[in-house]
């Protein structure tokens, strides 16, 4: 069944599309980590972005930023941790911080730096969502599991009414993308497809999502 996704109190959340995630360059790249997976977000979060432009629905975007000298890596490392403070990896002033161009991101557009998976941890993210009226989000970028499902999970329980974008979303595995959108799907909010946002805001479905290959083993679906 098609979801209706409103244009009304909406924004759209587009969680660290940034180049150290895309660019095996980068340090994430060096660190070892293959980030090619994760370029299956971005044809459909530019088409999303293009959509809610098109339909006046106002685009915010987040960053990982960490501060000069790290200060703020936390204590809880996560994977390649050493390699990654050695390499100043999203280190505050760095160029692989950046959005990527294809966004093509404006100025009187909002962007959050964070140093947390979630969007709304430590940020101004939800005074500037209060300040505009939103009480729906629409999210998407990278990754699924990490970055997405925190902010999702944090707005589900703000009573955010939230939509989860499925072809406008990666992970470094398709299993943890699968599982990341069962759960986000099970309690925080909406999975819905691109097409549905397209549709509901008086576009037509561009077809540009390319959602990450199907799990190979069978797993569980929704039962209660």
């Amino acid at each position: 069944m098609t979801t209706t996704i409103p244009t009304e109190n909406t924004a759209v959340i587009v969680v660290d599309m940034q180049r150290a995630f895309f660019d095996s360059g980068d340090s994430l790249g060096r660190a070892g980590i293959d980030v090619s997976p994760l370029r299956h977000a971005i044809p459909g979060t530019v088409a999303l972005v293009d959509a809610a432009r098109a339909a006046g629905v106002p685009v915010m975007f987040t960053r990982y930023v960490y501060m000069p000298g790290m200060v703020d890596f936390g204590i809880t490392k996560g994977a390649k941790a050493s390699d990654r403070i050695a390499a100043n990896s999203l280190g505050y002033g760095t160029d692989e911080i950046e959005l990527i161009p294809e966004l093509g991101a404006r100025p009187d557009e909002v962007v959050i730096d964070k140093s947390r998976p979630s969007a709304f941890y430590g940020t101004r993210l939800e005074p500037v969502l209060t300040g505009l009226g939103v009480r729906n989000l629409v999210v998407c970028g990278v990754t699924t599991n990490i970055c997405v499902e925190s902010t999702v999970r944090d707005a589900g329980q703000r009573d955010y009414a939230t939509y989860v974008v499925r072809d406008a979303v990666a992970e470094f595995t398709p299993e943890r993308n699968h599982f990341a959108l069962f759960g986000m799907g099970w309690s925080f909010g909406d999975v819905v497809e691109l097409a549905d946002v397209e549709t509901s805001w008086g576009g037509t479905p561009s077809s540009a999502g390319t959602p990450q290959p199907p799990v190979e083993a069978p797993l569980p679906t929704v039962a209660v």
